[in-house]
């Protein structure tokens, strides 16, 4: 094991083991002499006075959470297997976890390709995290235009899209690296100690392990379950084949009454002209287990510290409402009307519209007048977006946006209705990742930190041949990083080399990103091992880089290394950074684009990097040729409302 995991070596579960992952193919859901292949969704409400319709108040009452934990156990018993299941609400609480009897208390994560073990990769982690994770992962990646499950997270986050023995060749996945957002130590995720405000944060993140699903009701999205019992917490490395897999059948039977609508699973949804997959199970093949009993189910809920008591099953909050934590914003937070905003479940916005708080650092700090216009223009590009991930086609995109300053706190966070849970913490992610790798501090801060971080500077250095970068004369948007983060440079091209920011591929997994994990591994195993009772929990700030204020770095949630974010500047000096996600990552690059350059037009003073000194104008030496960064790829026919191309060039 290598530098944060060190902290690990004495927790008894948390052991180096060597196990593989399964394979896929197109996803199921027919019909079967149980349950029936739910009807479309309802007919949304029409929007009231706006562009989006507001999700309706539907959430899982406690006797709801039990039947969906019996239907599950039934099937499992019924596959001859024992399962830890558990399942959540749409913010991530959790609302119960339950073992049946001979559940196997840990989880095998699968190790390197070379053998070589680093970050996450070869542990054995608890059961209960892996099956929080996979829950979690189902309900925030699902909207009410769009179900996606951990499966569908396995196909987007790899090395190549879609994965498989025969694409290599072809660009990683379009989340690439979100697998590491929702992490237990972000100051934008809540605590169970916080009471049941959203979006809560994941033990292990999101997951890539088929076996959680999002839970419906009524076209509305109320939660997720997820289920272990294969002793694999791992992803799917083809998806030209169908796994027979254990988890997934126990899983899908726990949604036998709460199915996503068939209209918006995955397998209806498609990025780059492939469709994703939703499931490898069926309901046809699922045993009857409508009306299973959870009073007559044998096992029992279970504590899991920092998540839940043990103490029962409990009823979910109904997002959208005050206690959910994510609400309408009011008239004096936002003019907007279709505007969201998280609250502290006593009716203060958690994140209000603010000034820059670096006024000691840079001559002019972004103004609360700013503030407000950027967030306000790029939520208003949004309204006019063609969404990618949601259907019906045609629907506009819905996602979260995130502004931050040079230090990286938050200046206002902004989101429509319906976007994915997901896309806070991770909007928030890539505007502090634009920030601070656009910034005259990046080299000095990585070089302070802990463990391996420091050595990422110089191998940026030597593979760009230019000994002062990451100290602010270059602006990187997050697709400019994210070139840097591949196993592959150019991305997707096999057999040339990784990049800097990256593992190369022998050694590349899910488990291990490269800079992204080597950030936060401590803190991740820090948690774990709080989970099983042998240490203190991680702070709420990532990363050990050094701190500019008591307890608060610049990325107290990580970084993020796909696309959807860019830096601030008045004139030539960085201000701060945008990010946004939410839909496709063309989508997302061109809200925060767009609207940052729409609120410079608006108000003066502000906008994106000066042209000759964006992450573009970098030109790589690759082998005989050269290659170019890049820093924002906006969509083709991009809006609703007219029939522009080209939206974001020359600007």
């Amino acid at each position: 094991m290598k530098g944060g995991w060190k902290i690990l070596a004495a927790a008894p579960l948390l052991v180096l083991a060597s196990c593989g992952g399964g394979g896929s193919s197109p996803s199921g859901g027919g019909t079967s002499s149980g349950p029936p292949t739910p009807p479309p969704p309802p007919p949304s409400p029409p929007p009231t006075g706006g562009f989006f319709s507001v999700p309706a108040a539907e959430s899982l009452s406690a006797a709801e959470v039990g039947a969906v934990i019996a239907q599950a156990a039934a099937q499992a018993a019924s596959q001859g297997d024992a399962a830890t299941i558990a399942v959540t609400d749409r913010v991530g609480n959790v609302l119960g976890v339950f073992q049946m009897p001979g559940a196997g208390a840990t989880a095998d994560i699968p190790g390197a390709p070379n053998g070589q073990n680093i970050d996450a990769q070869g542990l054995t982690i608890p059961a209960t995290t892996a099956a929080i994770a996979k829950a979690v992962t189902g309900a925030y990646l699902s909207s009410g235009g769009n179900a996606f499950s951990s499966r569908t997270a396995s196909m987007i986050v790899q090395e190549h899209f879609p994965p498989a023995p025969t694409t290599a060749g072809l660009e990683s996945g379009p989340l690439f690296g979100v697998q590491f957002s929702q992490l237990p130590c972000s100051d934008l995720v809540s605590r169970a100690s916080d009471g049941m405000i959203g979006p809560q944060r994941s033990p292990l993140g999101l997951s890539a392990d088929p076996g959680g699903f999002p839970l419906y009701k009524n076209g509305v999205v109320v939660g997720g379950i997820g289920v272990i019992a294969d002793g694999v917490y791992g992803s799917d490395p083809n998806v030209l084949d169908v796994d027979n897999d254990v988890d997934e059948p126990i899983a899908l039977a726990g949604t036998v009454g709460f199915e996503a609508p068939v209209s918006i699973r995955a397998d209806r949804i498609f990025a780059d002209g492939t469709s994703l997959r939703y499931t490898d199970a069926t309901y046809a093949q699922l045993s009857s287990v409508s009306g299973a009993s959870f009073a007559g189910t044998a096992g029992s809920i279970v504590a899991v510290a920092g998540y839940h008591s043990g103490g029962g099953l409990i009823a979910g909050t109904a997002y959208g409402s005050e206690a959910s934590g994510i609400r309408p914003s009011t008239a004096s937070e936002f003019s907007l009307t279709d505007a969201f905003v998280l609250s502290n479940g006593a009716g203060m916005n958690r994140f209000p519209i603010r000034a820059g708080t670096d006024g000691a650092d840079i001559a002019s700090p972004i103004t609360s007048a700013e503030a407000q216009a950027i967030l306000e223009e790029a939520f208003k590009v949004m309204t006019r977006a063609r969404a990618q991930i949601r259907q019906p086609l045609d629907s506009r995109a819905q996602v979260s946006i995130s502004l931050v300053d040079t230090r990286g706190r938050v200046l206002g966070i902004v989101r429509s209705p319906d976007a994915p849970i997901f896309g806070i913490d991770v909007s928030l992610q890539k505007a502090r990742t634009a920030n601070f790798f656009s910034g005259a501090f990046a080299a000095n801060e990585l070089g302070a930190a802990a463990g391996e971080v420091p050595q990422f500077v110089n191998r940026v250095r030597t593979f760009l041949n230019d000994p002062n970068a990451l100290t602010g004369s270059f602006a990187f948007a997050d697709r400019s990083g994210g070139n840097l983060s591949r196993p592959f440079f150019p991305d997707g091209e096999v057999g040339q080399p990784h990049g800097p920011l990256s593992r190369p591929i022998d050694q590349f997994n899910p488990f291990s990103t490269g800079l992204q994990s080597a950030l936060i591994v401590g803190n991740v195993g820090q948690h774990l091992g709080f989970v099983q009772g042998a240490n203190l929990d991680t702070p709420d700030n990532c990363t050990t880089l050094p701190q500019i204020n008591a307890g608060e770095t610049r990325l107290d949630n990580g970084i993020q290394i796909f696309p959807g974010s860019v830096p601030i500047y008045r004139g030539n000096q960085l201000v701060g950074g945008i990010g946004v996600s939410g839909d496709g990552i063309d989508q997302d690059d061109m809200i925060s684009f767009l609207g940052l350059h729409n609120a410079g037009q608006s108000i003066g003073g502000i906008n994106n990097a000066p042209l000759d000194i964006r992450a573009d104008r970098i030109v790589v030496q690759v082998g005989g040729r050269e290659v170019r960064l890049r820093y924002v790829n906006c969509p083709f026919a991009p809006f609703l409302d007219t029939n522009a191309q080209n939206v974001c060039e020359g600007l």
